[in-house]
């Protein structure tokens, strides 16, 4: 969560500060801030309570002049979203700066410690301690103040800082929270998301955990919290501006659900074959290694879970190995039954998200073979996990994931390919099926895109209700849950998921005419079990929205409205169904008026627990 600008270079910093700030709003928005260094002896200081817009009117309005800042967008964790406790924070004399991101565990008794000797502090942050720790510290070398500083933290933390008593240094430094630096001619900047730096240059030098950089105008030093020297790691950002833009869209949730067929396409391309061969470049585990596998765990955290849970069922289905999604942030406080027989399957839009790192370590340190499933290059899950499936989707800034869920669904259907391939477990005719059924994601995806007018009309109709239900079986089950909570992401609408099976164990009790149920009866094994329940639903006067297949009459008179989709196999179906319920919840939030972008309470990289 939040997000993280800074600049040195020759160029003015403010505007530079404020454009990066638009890019990563999306990482959380309840305040902003940036501090800019006009003089040696005054920085510029503007923060508002309220979205970056009011910050950047406030900032045009007087815009300070000076070549080093930084600035920070807020999902508040410590102290409500105030002008006060807006980012950045200051020692006691407003001479070193700081944004951070994060959360420090031991602030409170490092806090006493400093009121103790005499600092006061002005906000209920957790972020405050820093610039006066670095201030406790100073000895007239800022680099050495910083390093020491942050070994007195405990917790996760992603900063950028600066000093008076250093008008031309840039410090940042990173612990289990993402932070990366641009290489430009001239100018450096660092960035909590490579998003906010891609109008400027695509050479990007990634901070390993732990570690630090100091950027002068001869360029950046990076080392460990201990003052050794480490070898910088730069990459190179392959995507366009234009990727980060709405390109006439009214919101980027809309258009990165228009993506979703590229995407598809993308996270394909070169990773199988007309034969059905599986390959992944980052991800190199033998046939030896894999066939050692005995069982799989994937883990992750909201929508992640559910594309988690839709590779526990093609796993086991298609490579016959028992494979169990699990919630992150559970599993990383058991004392999970996990081995050097275990791949360990880490599902992370981000590769930033803090319980599903911690899991994958611990997975690690029982000797799991792990793979990170990401969007991010380079990103935590990926340096860390043993090899990685990149998710090639292109950025996604919308909170609510679309493009990124269904490419980590299809992820999850190559993986099980290849899990399958090494035990000879599927008959090739049925792996020329699932390599027809891929490759035919992208068109069929567009006729569901097709469909936007119908799916709109339905969206406006029950967008009056306050309640919802989403019902699934087998592998449209994890779509069920999926559905649900896109839709309480971006309407602010009740909404939960269940099984089919599981409905009569519960939550009917719910039902009546004012409890819509949305069903998911496309073809499947388990179609006609979907039917009698819809039947069930009816018989309770809940008005039933059922997504069918096309020339399926079973429910014509039962359920109150159908969607009719394309038809599918059922791996297929699972995508399809996906983005027929994120334009569905697209449209109700539109109708309510609500931000579908910014969400409420919500960020899209969650950083801490």
């Amino acid at each position: 969560m939040c997000g993280i600008i800074g600049y040195l270079g020759d160029k003015q910093a403010a505007p530079i500060l404020m454009d990066g700030l638009k890019r990563l709003e999306y990482r959380g928005y309840d305040s902003a801030g940036v501090a800019v260094l006009e003089t040696s002896i005054h920085s510029s200081l503007t923060k508002s309570e309220r979205k970056v817009d009011d910050l950047i009117a406030k900032i045009k309005a007087n815009e300070p002049t000076g070549h080093l800042g930084i600035g920070h967008t807020r999902w508040a964790t410590h102290g409500k979203p105030t002008i006060v406790n807006a980012h950045p924070h200051s020692d006691c004399y407003a001479r070193i700066m700081v944004v951070h991101n994060g959360i420090i565990e031991n602030f409170a008794e490092l806090k006493a410690e400093l009121e103790g000797k005499g600092h006061e502090f002005t906000s209920e942050t957790d972020s405050e301690v820093i610039p006066h720790l670095v201030e406790d510290l100073y000895k007239g070398d800022l680099v050495t103040a910083v390093r020491q500083a942050l070994q007195k933290v405990r917790g996760a933390y992603a900063v950028a800082l600066y000093s008076h008593d250093d008008p031309e240094l840039l410090i940042g430094a990173r612990l289990n929270a993402p932070l990366v630096v641009g290489l430009g001619e001239s100018e450096w900047f660092v960035a909590s998301d490579i998003t906010a730096i891609i109008p400027y240059t695509k050479r990007v030098l990634v901070l390993g955990e732990g570690e630090m950089v100091a950027i002068s105008p001869v360029g950046p030093v990076v080392s460990s919290l201990d003052g050794v020297a480490v070898d910088p790691k730069i990459v190179h950002v392959d995507w366009d501006v234009s990727q980060a833009q709405k390109g006439g869209f009214d919101h980027f949730m809309l258009k990165e659900i228009q993506e979703s067929p590229e995407a598809a396409a993308n996270v394909l391309r070169g990773r199988i074959g007309d034969d059905g061969a599986v390959h992944f470049n980052e991800f190199e585990a033998s046939d030896a290694e894999l066939e050692r596998i005995r069982n799989v765990k994937l883990l992750g955290m909201g929508t992640s879970l559910h594309a988690a849970m839709i590779g526990e069922y093609v796993i086991e289905d298609w490579a016959g190995i028992p494979a169990k999604a699990d919630d992150a942030s559970e599993f990383r406080y058991r004392r999970p039954l996990v081995g050097e027989d275990t791949l360990a399957v880490v599902i992370t839009q981000s590769g930033e998200t803090a319980d599903t790192i911690m899991g994958m370590r611990q997975a690690l340190e029982r000797g799991a073979l792990t793979v990170a499933v990401t969007n991010v290059v380079a990103s935590s899950a990926a340096r860390e996990a043993q090899g990685v499936i990149y998710l090639q989707a292109g950025p996604e800034i919308s909170v609510a994931s679309t493009k990124t869920f269904i490419c980590h669904v299809i992820s999850q259907y190559l993986l099980a390919m290849r899990l399958a391939e090494v035990r000879h477990r599927l008959p090739q005719e049925r792996v020329a099926e699932l390599v027809a059924t891929l490759r035919g994601l992208p068109e069929a995806i567009r006729s569901v895109l097709a469909l936007e007018p119908r799916i709109k009309e339905l969206a406006q109709k029950y967008s009056r209700y306050s309640n919802f239900i989403f019902v699934g079986r087998g592998i449209n089950y994890p779509v069920a849950l999926e559905g649900a909570l896109k839709l309480k992401e971006i309407s602010y609408v009740h909404a939960e998921g269940t099984s089919g099976g599981t409905l009569k164990h519960g939550a009917i009790a719910l039902l009546d005419e004012q409890f819509p149920v949305v069903a998911i009866c496309t073809e499947s094994p388990v179609r006609e079990k979907m039917v009698s329940n819809v039947h069930e639903m009816a018989a309770r006067d809940a008005p039933a929205l059922a997504l069918v297949t096309e020339g399926d009459r079973s429910l014509d008179g039962i359920a109150a409205d159908l969607l009719v989709m394309p038809p599918a196999d059922e791996p297929a179906s699972a995508i399809l169904n996906t983005v027929a319920l994120q334009l569905f919840a697209y449209h109700v939030a539109v109708a309510l008026g609500t931000d579908v972008d910014q969400p409420r309470n919500l960020a899209k990289s969650v950083t801490v627990e």
